[in-house]
């Protein structure tokens, strides 16, 4: 692995770092919010919004609605024993329903003095009345037998509306199956289809458990299944007592259907709330337990007949996984949106994806985690762009501090620095009196003096301003928004002129640059190579003992640029890396390039700087 590319994966894993432990904190806190139930009336609620929302399914001619109600000629205050309600289910076994259930209240079935209604469950075998069983049975005041009776208990939820339905229980009383059950198995038993343990043919009903879909802990005893409410506004087939006494009615509404009879009076308590359909109009935010009882119906005979989803929900693990996912997703997108009105954006298209995949697993039959998946991906994508947007300034800063410096000693080291040399040098001097030594170096140190002060007055501007101009002593400043070969050319112009030793025997000077491609280089990349021409160039003036040909070009082959430095001079042979090689090393790993430095035969030195043309990589 290249040195450059481990470094950029480490300094990936050092910002990485910033979020990663904050946003899995998230993830474990929404996580334990869940476990203890906080989000379970959320959940509902979402559950219940996408039930709402699903588009309209047509009607379930199957089953048939007939409502007993205040407007009908029965007395409702007492009990429902007269001759017209035994009437009522005599005409309606004319059109020959497949069943017909009762869910009317124990209390308003007692036997009438001739026991007309419990002669009539006797001679009609598909008729179905109910009890309660919840808390404690309650049997129907009709004698009938086990296969004549089923209970009609609903069970609500915490809020106190219906989501869930009770297909069977066993109790002290052996195993009771519920009235949409035993309506349902009656209907299919007829096209063949039989109930084995969980399963209606081919169709498995998903059980009901403790923590199914939002559901923390609930009782889930008996087999309890999710109701799939129909969608739309007209469910199902409804006529009134009085339509089916005055013939108001198609028969084939009755025929080979499931007949469900119940009290729809407004005053009644047999209202339950709910929020997953619309409601009737004299009952808003409620469905009459007929309804449910319906829905109930419908739902087993539409999968088993019609191949219609039930709600499955997944196991514990796979829901808690889909949480996590959706909460990294949330790092994801802190760590790679730069703005926060971008950031705001993508969570937002994020979140409506969550909903949309949410809302169509649902259609599909399967209820997942929301709420908890929302906020993960809402806190993590949106609050921990605070936190990497922060570690990302100090790292600009720490940068920022660091090219100041770099570019600093680059600027003292091509300038002060080599005039100290030549001082040092004629210090060292052991062939020259004092006399001819004095002068010479007080020339030095007052060019010493006055590049020190120049640099003085180049860092006093602001760094943006540094940014794009590069100082190269006597007061000329460059500026880097200029084209790479310009400003290489005026780099050897000014350096040549300066007064280094090796320099006045050059009789040759051989110079080329070619226009550069730079779009993939940034300004501290054209300042390295600018500082690269320079050093380059004052290491000839001041080693290159004996020169008399200097070549420098710039040129493009077999797409890379290099940037070569060639003399004839003795040189200095030596394996240590100073300073100014070891910044050339890695301007060419940040250039993803190569530097080169080696002897010339027979005498000579060859200095290269080369990097690609084309950097799609960076």
């Amino acid at each position: 692995m290249q040195p450059g590319l481990w470094s950029g994966i480490k300094a990936e894993i050092a910002i990485w770092r910033v979020g990663i432990l904050p946003g899995l904190a998230v993830i474990g806190l929404v996580t334990f919010t869940r476990l203890f139930g906080s989000l379970e009336s959320l959940e509902w609620m979402a559950l219940d919004s996408f039930l709402r929302w699903r588009s309209e399914e047509p009607i379930d001619a199957r089953i048939l609605l007939v409502e007993i109600n205040q407007g009908d000629n029965y007395s409702l205050t007492s009990t429902i024993s007269d001759s017209g309600f035994v009437g009522l289910l005599e005409k309606l076994q004319v059109y020959q329903p497949k069943v017909i259930g009762l869910n009317i209240d124990r209390n308003l079935l007692i036997n009438s003095p001739e026991d007309d209604l419990v002669k009539l469950f006797q001679k009609y075998r598909n008729l179905i009345a109910t009890e309660n069983i919840l808390p404690a049975q309650i049997h129907s005041h009709l004698d009938l037998p086990p296969e004549q009776i089923a209970f009609a208990d609903q069970i609500l939820d915490s809020d106190g509306k219906a989501r869930r339905s009770l297909l069977a229980i066993n109790t002290s009383n052996g195993y009771k199956l519920s009235f949409a059950m035993r309506l349902a198995r009656i209907y299919l038993a007829q096209e063949n289809i039989s109930l084995e343990s969980s399963q209606l043919g081919k169709t498995k009903l998903p059980r009901f458990l403790p923590n199914s879909g939002g559901y923390i802990r609930a009782d889930a005893s008996g087999f309890q299944v999710l109701i799939n409410f129909r969608s739309g506004t007209r469910r199902f087939r409804t006529l009134s007592g009085e339509d089916i006494k005055n013939g108001k009615f198609n028969p084939e509404w009755i025929r080979d259907r499931i007949v469900i009879i119940g009290i729809t009076n407004t005053h009644s308590q047999d209202f339950i709330p709910t929020s997953a359909i619309t409601s009737i109009k004299s009952a808003p935010k409620q469905v009459n337990t007929l309804e449910i009882q319906a829905h109930a119906i419908s739902q087993i005979i539409s999968a088993v007949l019609d191949g219609r989803p039930l709600i499955n929900t997944w196991n514990d693990g796979w829901e808690y996984t889909w949480i996590f996912v959706w909460g990294f997703l949330g790092i994801v997108i802190a760590r790679f949106t730069k703005s926060p009105l971008v950031n705001f954006l993508v969570v937002g298209i994020t979140i409506t994806s969550l909903l949309v995949i949410s809302y169509l697993l649902l259609i599909w039959g399967w209820w997942v985690p929301v709420i908890p998946a929302i906020l993960v991906l809402t806190i993590n994508g949106m609050e921990l762009i605070a936190l990497y947007q922060y570690d990302q300034a100090l790292r600009l800063g720490m940068k920022t501090r660091q090219d100041v410096i770099e570019s600093t000693f680059e600027t003292i080291h091509n300038g002060p620095l080599q005039s100290l040399a030549q001082v040092l040098k004629l210090i060292r001097c052991e062939n020259t009196n004092t006399q001819e030594l004095l002068p010479k170096i007080e020339k030095e140190l007052e060019k010493l003096n006055h590049e020190l002060r120049g640099i003085y007055e180049f860092l006093q501007q602001e760094y943006p301003s540094q940014d794009i101009k590069l100082y190269l002593g006597n007061n000329l400043v460059l500026s880097l928004q200029d084209p790479l070969h310009e400003v290489l050319y005026q780099v050897y112009s000014y350096t040549l002129d300066r007064e280094f030793p090796c320099f006045k025997t050059i009789k040759v000077a051989i110079r080329s640059f070619e226009p550069i491609d730079e779009k993939s280089l940034s300004m501290e990349q054209k300042r390295g190579i600018c500082r690269f021409l320079e050093e380059a160039l004052c290491n000839v003036g001041k080693h290159a003992t004996g020169v008399t040909k200097l070549q420098v070009t710039c040129s493009l082959i077999a797409g890379w640029y290099t940037l070569k430095i060639i003399d004839n001079g003795l040189g200095v042979n030596s394996s240590k890396k100073g300073r100014g090689t070891q910044q050339f090393i890695n301007l060419a790993r940040q250039l993803r390039g190569k530097f080169q430095r080696s002897p010339q035969i027979p005498q000579g030195t060859i200095c290269e700087l080369s990097w690609p043309v084309s950097q799609f990589w960076r």
